[in-house]
């Protein structure tokens, strides 16, 4: 494999991870919105225009990393985020908020009101510090 076709390879690769979490973070987002209710695999996957195994493997991955989502079985079942306290206080180092930061700048600040609304607390917090 020549050096060309490796960067494309892993400039692929790179694309398609972003498109994941891009994908994982509008999941969240739109379980969010729904208040604990139950939103049906097929509803998510029309939604965000993927497959249903598509939208089943970002809830496994997701789950994996500790987010709060659960699976309802059967007819009446679905997805729902666990019903927790609406705001954190954390207390973070200057490496872990940095960390943060360039996730944040990875997926693009914008690319959701979650995460243009994290990027905008973190730098106040920073700035008032």
């Amino acid at each position: 494999m020549n050096s060309r076709t490796e960067l494309a390879a892993s400039s692929r690769d790179s694309h398609l991870a972003l498109r994941r979490v891009e994908r994982q973070q509008a999941l969240i987002e739109r379980l969010h919105a729904a208040h604990g209710q139950r939103v049906h695999l097929s509803e998510l996957a029309t939604d965000l225009r993927v497959s249903e195994r598509t939208i089943a493997r970002d809830v496994e991955r997701l789950r994996l990393s500790g987010v709060p989502i659960s699976t309802h079985p059967g007819r009446a079942g679905g997805i729902s985020l666990n019903p927790i306290k609406t705001t954190f206080s954390l207390q973070l180092d200057l490496p872990e908020v940095a960390a943060l930061l360039s996730s944040l700048t990875v997926l693009g600040p914008t690319t959701s009101g979650s995460a243009a609304s994290a990027m905008r607390k973190i730098m106040q917090a920073m700035n008032s510090g």
